[in-house]
């Protein structure tokens, strides 16, 4: 992100708390002033903010080196006063109770991700309830029901714009990583929503290490996708705070019990040296993994012992799996729906055998689409589908050059 858009984004969350601005309200300002104010950073560009609190509103003013023309200006989130040029106010009401944003930008854009998210299902399930009512009604609210229409087909636009940025902020891209190359691929069940359970997670340790979290949450929608933050959040946190890599999913499922008593997932842990290659894997009831070389074989890497997901009777990983990835490795972990699409899991399993060595050589950005394509050719039972890809590159080899074997998970 640039570190101008940063520090507006910044800024507006700080009035949005001093005014007590809801953390609706306060999500769709931040979204809408990103949208305009991105492009102008991108360019070099200088773009004002001003802000002020009178009267029960708090008043935003965002100065752009460019006219906002009505199309671009009703394509926002949050509509601004009605005016073209390139000053846009927003008028606010504020509150009596400070909704202070967290300092931290990952989860500040979280928090009002879950918001957003809220508020275009409660507006889907609004719409359908008025629906409902209309067509019970006498033929003369016609007149009010093409209306409606009209309005919903304005909320699809904006809610276009709202799913672009809930994928950025759910599913975040790789991080940097020296001497290793990431690529992700996620398919939703329903494409015109971005929510469900399936998240991951992978940032580096101080100690340099890949440490890579995906989960799987039971159920659908907002729920799910809460629950699933949660846990990605937790353990993000417990594994900052230095605590062992193979307790994780078990003190995680502790602290989260009294928090979250229906939550279910299931959970993968992977951490690797990029240095030695050296990959520890954690496993809490999830899909096993696969290694596949660039001799043709393919063999799935179950836990010694078998672990339990969040949410199940003994939940953790009682023992680790210890492998090395190699100079060409590639490592690629994936959720269940990406095995399940023809309703037999262990049919699924062994065609992700046979696919694998087939394909371990493409290009890493390339690798976990062309897998999810080709197990998808047939979709009996739709479901959310990860797919992570991390590779070893060959010594001296250059980008987008062919690596050797595949690791799955």
């Amino acid at each position: 992100m640039h570190p101008h858009l940063a520090r507006l984004r910044r800024r507006l969350r700080t009035a949005c708390a001093e005014a007590g601005v809801p953390v609706e309200d306060r999500a769709r300002l931040v979204m809408a002033a990103t949208l305009l104010a991105e492009p102008a950073f991108a360019t070099g560009a200088e773009v004002m903010l001003e802000t002020s609190t009178t009267d029960g509103l708090l008043a935003v003013v965002v100065r752009l080196p460019h006219p906002v023309g009505h199309p671009r200006r009703n394509t926002l989130p949050l509509l601004p006063d009605a005016e073209d040029g390139t000053s846009l106010t927003w008028h606010l009401p504020t509150g009596t109770a400070e909704h202070p944003a967290p300092a931290d930008e990952d989860q500040a854009t979280d928090e009002e991700t879950l918001a957003l998210i809220a508020r275009a299902d409660a507006l889907a399930q609004e719409q359908r309830e008025l629906k409902h009512e209309l067509a019970e009604t006498n033929s003369g609210v016609l007149a009010m029901y093409i209306e409606l229409e009209q309005r919903d087909e304005r909320l699809r636009r904006a809610h276009s714009v709202i799913f672009r940025e809930l994928e950025d902020a759910l599913r975040p891209g790789p991080p940097p990583v020296p001497g290793l190359e990431l690529a992700v691929h996620y398919s939703p069940t329903d494409q015109d929503s971005p929510t469900g359970g399936d998240l991951y997670d992978w940032f580096v340790l101080p100690g340099g290490q890949l440490h890579i979290t995906l989960v799987d949450a039971v159920g659908h929608g907002v729920t799910s996708t809460r629950h699933a933050l949660t846990v990605t959040h937790a353990i993000r946190t417990l594994a900052l705070e230095g605590h062992p890599f193979r307790d994780l999913i078990a003190r995680t499922a502790h602290t989260l019990a009294t928090i979250e008593p229906d939550l279910m997932a299931t959970v993968i842990l992977a951490r690797i040296d990029p240095a030695t290659g050296e990959l520890t894997l954690a496993n809490g009831s999830h899909p096993a993994p696969v290694l596949a070389t660039v001799d043709g074989e393919a063999r799935l890497l179950p836990s010694p012992v078998v672990g339990r997901g969040i949410g199940f009777p003994d939940p953790g990983s009682p023992e680790l799996r210890h492998d090395t990835l190699g100079p060409g490795d590639t490592l690629l972990l994936y959720t269940d729906g990406l095995v399940e699409s023809r309703k037999d899991y262990l049919e699924g399993q062994d065609r992700l055998l046979d696919l694998v060595p087939a394909y371990a050589a493409l290009p890493i950005t390339e690798l976990p689409r062309e897998l999810a394509a080709r197990m998808h050719d047939v979709v009996l039972h739709a479901d959310d589908t990860v797919v992570l890809a991390v590779r070893r590159p060959l010594p001296g080899a250059g980008r987008g050059e062919e690596s050797g074997r595949a690791l799955l998970l």
